[in-house]
């Protein structure tokens, strides 16, 4: 059972990482993320006891959720979101992590209403301005916040990021650290149906710098399923 032992190591080098920086490990939800990965080994970590899958693709993501059963698992959307296939991540996903635009945002609330769903969402930034990354700009996430909270069948509940790749994870603090600041930002305006409970931020190769940083939700792959075919 590879993939078990892969997730309990990861679980322990969150909880040393938390104890290091006085941060809670009780906050920190580890989602396993099975892009490109067969059903088979999802249905192993969830029998290892692992509930959280993140998933890249919708198209790919539906087969595998029905297959799996809905509520085998709770199921997060991590890939770019096009607005024509919000009402499918609406009647797919627990929580949709990679919303950037107002626009977008409305027609997830409007696939929302129409199945009486409360959409959890987080907002996505663009932290460090690559041109092929999405993500709202920095300058904008405060804007997009005021606008989305207006939304009743939304609930804004943190932000997202995603730093360049650095095989010093180090390097990466600083991108956390600043997704920490807006997110205290947002919290303090106080704005209606959103919450910054949520950082989703720190991968495979730096979550551990992440977790100390204050992330409560760490998408990993690698490190738990192996390299991608």
């Amino acid at each position: 059972m590879q993939i078990q032992s892969n997730i309990k190591k990861i679980h322990d080098d969150i909880r040393a990482a938390a104890q290091k920086s006085g941060q809670d490990a009780s906050r920190v939800t580890l989602i396993a993320v099975s892009k490109r990965k067969p059903p088979e080994m999802i249905q192993e970590a969830i029998d290892a006891g692992h509930r959280d899958f993140g998933e890249n693709y919708i198209q790919e993501a539906m087969e595998k959720i029905d297959l799996l059963g809905r509520k085998s698992a709770t199921w997060h959307f991590i890939g770019h979101l096009q607005s024509n296939k919000a009402k499918f991540a609406v009647k797919y996903f627990d929580l949709i992590h990679t919303v950037d635009t107002v626009k977008l945002a409305q027609e997830i609330n409007r696939q929302a209403q129409k199945i009486g769903k409360i959409q959890k969402i987080l907002l996505q930034v663009n932290i460090s301005r690559e041109a092929t990354k999405s993500g709202a700009q920095e300058s904008e996430v405060v804007d997009i916040a005021k606008q989305t909270c207006r939304f009743d069948n939304l609930h804004v509940s943190g932000l997202m990021c995603m730093p360049p790749f650095f095989d010093d994870p180090e390097d990466a603090r600083i991108y956390f650290k600043r997704l920490k600041q807006i997110s205290k930002e947002i919290e303090r305006l106080n704005l209606p149906n959103t919450a910054m409970t949520h950082l989703s931020m720190g991968m495979s190769n730096d979550f551990t710098v992440a977790v100390e940083e204050g992330a409560t939700l760490v998408r990993v792959g690698t490190a738990i399923f192996g390299a991608r075919q």
